[in-house]
């Protein structure tokens, strides 16, 4: 009777107040449900210290892990998009460009740069999800091919890392193209004998897989990495079948020969650079 009087009398006692957290400061593991403070998350490299799940990063962090004490020339750093279509879905592009633009920090979905990794010149591509997908239009494949053209004339090596939903439909066949000029691109680089790796990252699919993420003298991968053409689901949709369990990520692809190597985020540099020795 007790309770109800302090109901009727609205007398309440506070038991499931949660204590206020600051945002950011706290990092949650989508996977195995971990949870770590922000700066032991940013230590251990977006890698969940309990299940080794590496969570997603863009062009900024990579460049901090490969290049020398994170220094680095940018190359073709304000290259923008054009909208030559006029296209508009729910927005105009040309505004869902400035939209991305201002809420990123980024110019488009991809970031090269030219500097050393463990003291031997290298340019890297790195690509950001964040950016639209990681969709690949025009700026994408003008930015790889002239990354391309840049280690062509230092006689250097390239790492492309991909992180992409595939070609851009906002640009159309110009995203189309593009498959092809990166395509010939490193041809180019081929014939001069000069060492391309590419890393494949969650997730690497339509356009980009299509073209220059496949096409490495080394193609690796990181733990877990979702790689391919079309996702899982539409795959399932397509041929009506159950897929087998693993599908499509990197170490899948490994045992059937579609990849060379898997690395662990934490051992990229040294493992790339071991590599690089290798090929020269």
């Amino acid at each position: 009777m007790d309770w109800f009087k302090r109901i009727k009398d609205g007398i309440t006692t506070k038991t499931d107040q949660k204590k206020e957290i600051a945002d950011g400061l706290w990092i949650k593991c989508p996977k195995c449900k971990s949870i770590f403070t922000n700066d032991e998350f940013v230590e251990n490299l977006s890698v969940c210290k309990n299940c080794d799940y590496h969570h997603r990063i863009g062009s900024k962090e990579y460049f901090k892990i490969l290049f020398d004490n994170n220094k680095f020339k940018e190359l073709d750093a304000n290259l923008n998009s054009a909208d030559p279509l006029k296209f508009e879905d729910t927005k105009k592009y040309s505004d869902r460009l400035k939209v991305m633009q201002k809420k990123t920090g980024l110019k488009d979905a991809i970031r090269t740069g030219f500097g050393k990794m463990n003291k031997e010149n290298i340019v890297i591509a790195s690509m950001d999800f964040t950016f639209i997908g990681g969709s690949m239009g025009s700026v994408v494949g003008e930015k790889i091919a002239r990354a391309v053209d840049f280690a062509n004339k230092k006689k250097c090596p390239i790492i492309i890392i991909s992180k992409s939903g595939g070609a851009r439909m906002m640009e159309a066949a110009i995203s189309l193209m593009q498959l092809a000029k990166t395509s010939a691109k490193l041809a180019q680089l081929d014939e001069n004998g000069i060492p391309y790796i590419s890393l494949l990252t969650d997730p690497t699919f339509g356009g980009a897989t299509a073209s220059f993420s496949m096409l490495g003298d080394l193609n690796i991968a990181e733990p877990n990495a979702l790689v391919g053409f079309a996702g899982p689901r539409v795959v399932k949709e397509t041929i009506g079948k159950d897929l087998p369990e693993g599908f499509q990520t990197s170490e899948f692809l490994k045992e059937h020969g579609f990849i060379d190597l898997i690395v662990h985020r934490k051992n990229l540099k040294e493992k790339l650079s071991q590599l690089l020795r290798m090929m020269k």
